[in-house]
Formats: C-alpha cells, sequence, structure tokens
C-alpha cells in the first residue's frame, strides 16, 4: 500500500511558499541596446583682416582653456591658413562656445567669427566636453 501522507509530504517540501518554482531555470536579461558616440563638430576661427593677434589668442585661452603656446599656435594658423581648429565637441558645446567666441568678438568691436563644422576625423584632439 502506498503511504499518500508520504506523497503529499514530498510535494510540500518541492513547492514550499516563497520558493521560486522556476529556481534551476536560465533567464536571459534583455539585450542591452548598442549606443552610438553623438558626432562631433570643429569649433573653426576664420581670418580677418581687422582682428588683432592678441585678441585671438586671449579668445582661445578663455574660451578654450589652451595654454599660451597653443594658443599661438592656432591663431597663427588662422592666420596663415584662413582658419583655425579651436576644438572638437558635441553640438550643443561646440555652438555655444562659437556664439560666446562671436559675442566676445562684438562686444570688443571686432569682426572675428567662429564656426562649427561636422567633423569627420575621428582621430581629432577632443576639447573639453
Amino acid at each position: 500500500m502506498i503511504n499518500q501522507q508520504n506523497d503529499f509530504d514530498m510535494y510540500m517540501m518541492a513547492a514550499t511558499p516563497g520558493q521560486n518554482e522556476n529556481e534551476g531555470d536560465v533567464a536571459l536579461a534583455p539585450a542591452k541596446p548598442k549606443l552610438k558616440r553623438p558626432p562631433l563638430y570643429k569649433v573653426v576661427l576664420l581670418n580677418d583682416d581687422y582682428t588683432p593677434m592678441e585678441f585671438v589668442i586671449e579668445v582661445l585661452e578663455h574660451f578654450f582653456t589652451m595654454p599660451r603656446e597653443k594658443a599661438t599656435q592656432v591663431m597663427l594658423a588662422v592666420h596663415t591658413q584662413g582658419k583655425g581648429v579651436c576644438g572638437i565637441y558635441t553640438r550643443d558645446v561646440a555652438e555655444t562656445k562659437a556664439e560666446l567666441v562671436n559675442q566676445a568678438a562684438r562686444d570688443n568691436g571686432h569682426p572675428l567669427l567662429c564656426e562649427v563644422e561636422p567633423s569627420q576625423d575621428e582621430d581629432d584632439d577632443q576639447g573639453d566636453n
């Protein structure tokens, strides 16, 4: 004769309250979406015949936290090549920096122009984001 009480006790031990029935099963976590890096933009100063070189250096030091030597190199690139890259940033940061530079130039009576261009080269040095 089969003891029904033992069968019931075995069932109760296997499925006690608070115990997960699928405890031994493997659950897969949902795949995390692959995040893309935001596109980067160059902040570029354009040459003009009127803005003093010293003002350009001060702008680079102040708005782009460049040391004087680096600021001088960028200023010379602007002067000799027609434009120079101040830094590479995400779009919002680049547009904000360009607008601040343009406002400072206007406030000081200089025609210096700062623009934002898409950055094609991912190996460019990044500015302070």
